[in-house]
């Protein structure tokens, strides 16, 4: 390590607060900070790149740590809010929390340290040059590893362009990852250079072309940006903003009385809506007054959260019934299922689901969350991590669910997928594959906190919508509560932090994108480009040896 000169050491952490830059750190992220991404890997290439301090390249070895370096920082600069999630919300200890905010950095920076590895491996058989034309490649490789390894695809890189109307047009063929690589490949572009024969008008030539590149993706950008999709149909999204954790105050609502608040709340809307993201910059609002509120609705939406509502309770089952019959409208809403089982010891199999009634009050379908949150819902590993119990208090222990269910209603298929399962692009275009007209997400993210997850996950899932083009309704315990376009956005929005409802506008589609047919192709064939390459380097030394 001695070796490694401190201007590399000092470059790797640099990276990692550009990388940090362009995400949203407490609130809705500013157009202008996205555009860091375009330059926020460069530091770490130019460094993984360089000579050591006996001007050797750089070994695989202190490129892995380099990469290690910045990855730890970037988890904590992206991913600080984890720390008051365990403390605030999960009720352990500051110490412990912090603790487990630096192992989960420490084990979550190992992607970055792969990442840096690989860089170290293939220069020492492709060169400088070559190496960065490959580094795209390796980096949606190790972002796909993210997602299948780990299970935790938290913020790829191609999520900070979801507000990029001409950069977005790649979702729906390679979903975030195409993103990402067009990201990473600019990063590397910047450090490529380009042996040309000097003419007399070279440099002119060079300098009209990139400028002529530049003015014709903006021009491309503004005349894109424009479009539009127009909303047929109206749902209600029901926000019951109920604290969580060492949030909660004062005595909690039976369950009598949430499903009264639940059930008044999707039949009277609030009186503010916002057109667009909340809490972000010019973002404009109506109100309503109570004369000129809709009230009719084609769908109403309960979000996943901490209200102890059971699927197979009779005071739930029948207040759900009466709502559907009142509204004439079919209802998705967030709640506890339990099988009864022989299976385990404790004689039933425990889910997050989300159910859905009919117009006419009959519960036709539900469908039981499939990707858990770890250390959230069900604790891996029990014995080692003991002390993580603490944070299932709230939630449960809960069994995952094994079959994704569409709910078909007057001839409309809706998919549900459930909070932390939108960070899945594969798994969530499934319920497209399979027929699904429009997506719903319920969600609770008052375990967030004000802190830039709600927003993190909100692009997410706006890159969902891209991706299937499909309309995405969101109802979220605290907010962010959505009806995202399938352009990806936001159109009309609940106040976060108010007990509210809104009427939001969607539509259904019916075609089947590439990603939402294939999904995550391209993704692999960047990882079987990086494994032919990474072979060839391994083959020479082999033959070196």
């Amino acid at each position: 390590m001695r070796l490694i000169p401190a201007r590399l050491w000092g470059m790797a952490v640099l990276s990692a607060i550009l990388q940090v830059l362009p995400f949203p750190v407490a609130g809705p992220v500013s157009v202008w900070r996205t555009a860091f991404c375009w330059i926020a890997m460069l530091p770490l290439l130019w460094a993984l790149t360089r000579d050591d301090a006996r001007g050797n390249p750089l070994s695989s070895r202190q490129t892995a740590i380099l990469g290690y370096l910045c990855g730890i920082v970037w988890y904590l600069g992206n991913c600080y809010w984890i720390y008051q999630t365990m403390y605030l919300y999960g009720g352990l200890d500051k110490p412990v929390a912090a603790g487990i905010l630096v192992l989960f950095c420490l084990y979550l920076g190992l992607y970055h340290a792969l990442f840096g590895w690989l860089i170290g491996s293939l220069r020492g058989h492709f060169g400088v040059q070559s190496t960065l034309l490959l580094s795209p490649f390796a980096w949606v490789a190790v972002e796909l590893a993210r997602a299948r390894i780990t299970g935790l695809p938290w913020d790829l890189l191609g999520i900070t362009q979801v507000d990029n109307p001409l950069l977005t047009r790649l979702a729906p063929i390679t979903g975030a990852y195409g993103l990402s690589f067009v990201i990473a490949a600019v990063n590397a572009i910047w450090l490529v250079r380009i042996q040309l024969r000097e003419r007399k008008y070279t440099r002119l030539i060079l300098t009209v072309t990139g400028v002529s590149i530049i003015l014709l993706y903006i021009v491309s950008v503004r005349r894109v940006q424009t479009h539009r999709v127009e909303a047929t149909e109206t749902a209600t999204l029901v926000q019951e903003n109920l604290e969580v954790g060492q949030e909660a105050k004062g005595p909690e609502p039976n369950e009598q009385e949430l499903l009264e608040s639940f059930s008044y709340l999707s039949r009277y809307p609030g009186e503010r809506m916002y057109l667009g993201i909340p809490e972000a910059k010019n973002t404009p609002f109506v109100r309503f007054s109570p004369r000129s509120m809709p009230r009719d609705s084609n769908l109403i939406v309960w979000p996943e959260s901490p209200a102890p509502f059971q699927e197979n309770d009779p005071a739930f089952r029948a207040a759900m019934t009466r709502l559907a019959e009142e509204a004439k409208a079919p209802i998705i809403a967030g709640n506890i299922g339990i099988d009864r089982t022989t299976e385990n010891t404790r004689g039933y199999f425990l889910y997050n689901s989300a159910s859905f009634i009919t117009p006419q009050g009959e519960f036709a379908g539900r469908y039981d969350k499939m990707h858990l949150v770890p250390f959230g819902e069900y604790v891996p590993f029990q014995k080692l991590f003991f002390f993580a119990q603490n944070l299932l208090h709230e939630a449960g222990t809960f069994d995952p669910g094994t079959r994704r269910a569409l709910f078909v209603v007057n001839g409309h298929s809706y998919g549900t997928f459930i909070c932390y399962e939108s960070i899945f692009g594969d798994e969530v275009r499934q319920f497209v594959r399979d027929g699904a007209d429009v997506l719903v997400n319920i969600s609770n993210d008052g375990w967030y906190g004000d802190t830039s997850a709600p927003w993190q996950h909100l692009n997410m899932v706006r890159m969902r919508a891209i991706e299937n083009h499909r309309w995405v309704l969101r109802a979220t315990n605290t907010g962010v509560t959505a009806s995202i376009d399938p352009y990806g956005h936001v159109v009309e929005a609940a106040p976060r932090h108010v007990r509210t409802s809104i009427r939001a506008g969607f539509g259904y589609e019916h075609d089947l994108t590439f990603y939402a047919a294939y999904g995550d192709i391209f993704a692999y064939l960047c990882a079987v480009v990086t494994t032919v390459a990474l072979g060839l380097t391994l083959r020479r030394r082999f033959t070196v040896n």
